[in-house]
Order: structure tokens, then sequence, then C-alpha cells
């Protein structure tokens, strides 16, 4: 019995349970519906706002499109209207030409009939002159000019000898005067550059790092640069050795590099030789681009601006060739502004005359007919080319501005200082040239007087007469030209002299 009560206990517990669940079910339902519908009606207020918002847009846009329209055509109205205006105009410029096409063409008939007229009248007094005179206009000019020519024959012939002898007389001085005004004006220091091949150590022991274990060290350098490395006994110097002074001034920058660093070993080296390459190739940019400004000769290319740069590292008779080409360029165009001549033509050519000296190692031939082509081939007027490549004698200057050029260099280099020598070296060619006239006949003795730019010799006058001391000069300066290498030029005298000695006792 008490099972039976306990589970209809448990029964109806069960069913209080489920009915209140129930009711609390419906009652969310309800609290949920509602709160749904309010969401709805907000929704659709929302909505209705949105679609009041996009209509008055839509207004605005369409109002603002049709402003814009209003505002572009009154815009086209307005371009309408400025060119039927101009159009009236341009009509009205046409008529008034035609106009006046019309009075020039009547004007010019006029013209036509007076010229005309006076034609006949200068025939009829012309045959009135002729009745009068008795002869023809050919023979009365024939006749008149004969007698002219009577009376002012001497004259003339006194005059032109006299032209003669004016410019003859003027003709050296005016020449010196010309160039003492340019040597004047071009007052420019001859404190030379020489080319440096020798590099300073800080002791002696350096130069075992340099030479390295079995040589690398050495052998990879002069391999990566192109030079020879000298080390000898001579204290605290190295000596480099190269006929290309790019790859000598590449040379020298790397070693003080390297010396100056202390790391020495082949990976290093080609380091370090690599950047003075292309520290050097940008320092010959520099100077080919600042030597053409200061030369004033502008819009070269870029090519010969750089092979131009690189002549800063050449020297002549100890001469810096960029130098020397700069103040070429000056004096040649003083000298063509004196003389009347072309004075771009003048400095320009002046300022490449040496350009061939650059590559002159790596192209055979001469070193202007090699500055001849480049300018050719980078497109220079045929008058600039002919006056640089003219600048030696082996070509005939046959303008005015490549004979400009030849003086020049002769100028720029024969002044005090521009170029040295060494004492051994000098000596040398003091030795050479007398030589060259002592070989021929008839001489007794040969002096080399004026630092070589002169040579004295002195022939026996029983073997050599007059006419044969003359050719003897020729001879001479002729074999000298073949053999010898000398800058300027080298006069030859030839002295003969008869001597009568007698004593009285």
């Amino acid at each position: 019995m008490p099972i039976v009560i306990l589970i209809a206990a448990i029964l109806g517990a069960g069913a209080l349970g489920y009915g209140g669940s129930l009711a609390v079910s419906k009652k969310k339902s309800a609290d949920g519906k509602a709160l749904a519908e309010k969401e709805l009606e907000t929704a659709k207020d929302k909505a209705k706002e949105i679609k009041l918002e996009a209509k008055e847009e839509a207004i605005n846009i369409a109002r603002q499109a049709k402003d814009d329209e209003q505002k572009r055509q009154a815009r086209l109205d307005e371009q309408e209207k400025r060119m039927l205006e101009r159009e009236k105009l341009f009509d009205s410029k046409i008529e008034s030409v035609e106009r006046r096409a019309q009075t020039l063409d009547t004007d010019e008939k006029e013209i036509e009939a007076i010229k005309q007229e006076l034609r006949e009248i200068k025939e009829r007094q012309m045959k009135n002159l002729e009745k009068i005179a008795k002869m023809k206009k050919k023979e009365a000019s024939e006749k008149l000019m004969q007698m002219t020519e009577k009376e002012i024959k001497a004259d003339l012939v006194e005059y032109v000898e006299k032209l003669k002898r004016d410019a003859s007389e003027n003709a050296d001085e005016d020449a010196k005067e010309i160039m003492a005004q340019a040597m004047e004006r071009m007052a420019t220091s001859q404190a030379v550059e020489r080319t440096v091949t020798t590099v300073a150590i800080p002791s002696d022991e350096v130069k075992g790092k340099i030479i390295g274990k079995e040589g690398r060290n050495i052998q990879s350098f002069e391999r990566l640069t192109g030079v020879d490395v000298l080390i000898d006994e001579s204290p605290g110097v190295i000596t480099l050795s190269g006929f290309d002074p790019i790859r000598r001034q590449v040379a020298r920058v790397a070693m003080e590099q390297l010396v100056k660093d202390g790391r020495i070993h082949p990976g290093r080296i080609e380091e370090i030789v690599e950047k003075a390459q292309k520290d050097i190739e940008q320092e010959t940019k520099k100077a080919g681009e600042q030597a053409a400004r200061d030369a004033k000769v502008v819009g070269l290319p870029p090519e010969i601006n750089k092979l131009m740069g690189q002549l800063k590292y050449r020297t002549s008779f100890s001469q810096n060739v960029l130098h020397h080409s700069v103040e070429m360029a000056h004096l040649a165009a003083m000298i063509a502004e004196e003389i009347g001549a072309d004075i771009k033509v003048s400095r320009t050519a002046a300022y490449l005359h040496d350009l061939g000296k650059a590559v002159s190692h790596e192209i055979e031939g001469k070193h202007h007919h090699i500055t001849g082509d480049i300018m050719r081939k980078e497109g220079f007027d045929e008058a600039t080319v002919h006056a640089a490549e003219a600048h030696h004698d082996d070509l005939e200057a046959t303008t005015p501005e490549a004979l400009i050029v030849r003086a020049v260099d002769a100028l720029s280099a024969g002044r005090p200082g521009a170029r040295g020598d060494s004492a051994e070296n000098f000596g040398k060619r003091m030795t050479d040239l007398e030589n060259v006239a002592k070989a021929f006949t008839g001489v007794e003795k040969v002096y080399a007087m004026s630092a070589g730019r002169e040579i004295r010799v002195f022939v026996s006058p029983e073997n050599v007469d007059d006419l044969t001391a003359i050719k003897l000069a020729r001879d001479i300066a002729t074999k000298i030209e073949a053999t010898l290498k000398y800058p300027g030029t080298i006069k030859v005298n030839i002295i003969r002299e008869t001597r009568a000695v007698e004593f009285a006792k």
C-alpha cells in the first residue's frame, strides 16, 4: 500500500512540474512574439525614412545635373557666339587683304609702265648721244678705259708694289704682336704635374706583405692592375711601372689604400683594385667635363669628355696634356679673334687636338690621325676635324684655323717652364742632335745651342762652297726630322768662313 501511495505522489509531482513548464513556455512565446512585432514596426519605420532620404537625394542629383547642363549649354552658347564674331572678323580681314592685293596689282602695273617709259627715254638719250659723239656706247667705254689705263697704270703698279712691301715688312711684326698679346692674356702657371710612379710605404716590413707567401699578393696585384711592381733596395718606396697612365694611376691608388689598410691578401687586393678603377673612372669623367667648361667648349659627347679626362694622367715632356689642351683652346680663341678666323672652330680643334693620345697605346697610328678618326666618328664638322688633325707637319694645314692650332701648339709647348726633361735625357738629346750633323761630309764642328732648338754647324770652306752649304742645311734638317723626336722646331745654321792668317816679323 505504501508503495502505491509513493507512486501516486511521484506521478502527481511530475504532472505538476509539466504543467508549470508548459505555462512558462507559453508566457515566453507570447513575449517573443510581441518583441518581434515591435522590431518589425521599427524596421518598417526606418525603411520609410531611408526611402524618403533616397527620394530627396535623387531629386537633388537631378536638380544638380540640370544646373550643370544649363551652365554647359551657356558656355557652349558663349563659345559659339565668340566663334561667330571671329569668323566675321576673319571674313573682314580677308576682304581687306583682297582689296590690298588688287591695289598692289594696280600699282605694280603702273610701276612697270613707268619703267618701260624710262627705258624708252634712256634708249632715245643714248641714240642722241651716239649721234652727237659719232661713237657707239661700247666704243666710248673702251676708249674711256684706254685713256684711264694710260693715266693711272703707273700709279697702280706703284701702289701694288707698295702694298706688297708693306705686307712683307709688317707680316712678321704683326704676327709677333698677336702672339705676344695672346701670351700676355694667357699667363697661366707653368708648375707641371708629373705622373707619380712610386708609392711611399711606412716601413720596409710592408714590402714582405705586398709580396705575400710565395709571391701570391704581388702576382695578384700585377694581374689585376696590368702594371709591374718593382720592389728593390730603395728604402721607403715601391715603384710601379706600366705604359698605360690610367692603369698606373689605378695601381697607385690601390697600392696606397692597401698600405694604409694593412690587410693585404688576394681577396682584399681584388676588392681594392675594383674600387680604385671605379674611382679613377669617375675622376676622369669629372676631369673631362671640368676641362671642357674651363676651355669654354660646350656640347661635347660624353665619350669625348671621358677620353679627354684620361689625358689628366698623360704627360708630354712632363707637360700635362689636359692642361696643355685647355691652354691651347684659350690661345687659339684669342688669335682667331685678332685675325678674323672662326673662333669656335679654332677653340674646339685646339682643345681636342691631342684626343688621340688617350687611346694611342690601344690603336695603331699617329695620335693626330687617331684624333681625326674619333672626331669624324662622333660627327664633328670637317673644318674642325681638319684643324685638329693637321697640327703636325705630315698633313698640310689648308685653313686659317688649322694654322692657328699648329701655331698655338708650338706656343704652348715652347713657353718657358712648360716642358721639362731630365738631365740624362737632355744630354742624350743634345748628343744625338750633334751626331746627326757630324755625319755629313765637310763638317768640322757642331754645337747644339738654345736647349737643342738651334745647332751651329761649322764646315770646311775648301770642301763646302756657298751653294753646297745651302743644300747641306736642308739635308741636315731633313735627317733631324726623320731620325729624332723633339718638341717645337730646330734651327740649322751652316757657318762657312775663310780665315787668312799671316805674321809680321
